[in-house]
């Protein structure tokens, strides 16, 4: 079962972005309760500020100072999960990635091409699996990893792997 969410239920507030080192994104999050307000606040912010970020795909709540495990990805439709977890995984390939939240580096990261993510919707916590492929199937890794307290710069092997990114021309 694919689920793809069009819009969150309440509108979100742009929120400051953690940078690397701060302790909060190298630490492991919590599960969260789906139905609560506050999860529900927190995944529209998320939303939110995404959106308000350039060239930005992903967020996940320890990037906005929550260790929580929310996350919220856009490619092509909005994504929103709490307390997901990786079901399964395949055909490994390397590719560029860089973060919001360590600006200016871009590294080689393995990561799976086929992905089954199980989650929660925020508000009524209905339990969905969303199956998915290539970029956005890195995108959510990439997001997951952040609840679990790795940054890319984890997954990169050797430091030939990580390079300078150019800065966006806005």
């Amino acid at each position: 079962m694919t689920v793809l969410v069009d819009r969150p239920r309440t509108a979100g507030v742009v929120r400051p972005l953690l940078r690397a080192p701060h302790s909060t994104l190298v630490t492991p999050s919590a599960p969260v309760d789906p139905r609560a307000d506050e999860t529900v606040r927190l995944a529209a912010d998320l939303v939110a500020t995404m959106r308000a970020l350039p060239g930005c795909v992903g967020l996940a709540a320890p990037q906005l100072g929550r260790a929580a495990r929310i996350v919220v990805a856009d490619v092509g439709r909005l994504v929103v999960l709490c307390n997901a977890r990786i079901v399964a995984a395949g055909h490994w390939q390397p590719g560029r990635e860089g973060c919001v939240s360590v600006p200016g580096l871009a590294g080689d990261v393995h990561r799976a091409c086929r992905l089954v993510v199980a989650g929660e919707l925020p508000g009524t916590g209905e339990a969905v699996e969303l199956v998915t492929e290539d970029f956005p199937a890195r995108v959510l890794q990439h997001q997951l990893d952040h609840c679990a307290g790795l940054l890319f710069l984890d997954r990169v092997r050797g430091a030939r792997a990580v390079r300078p990114m150019p800065a966006r021309v806005a």
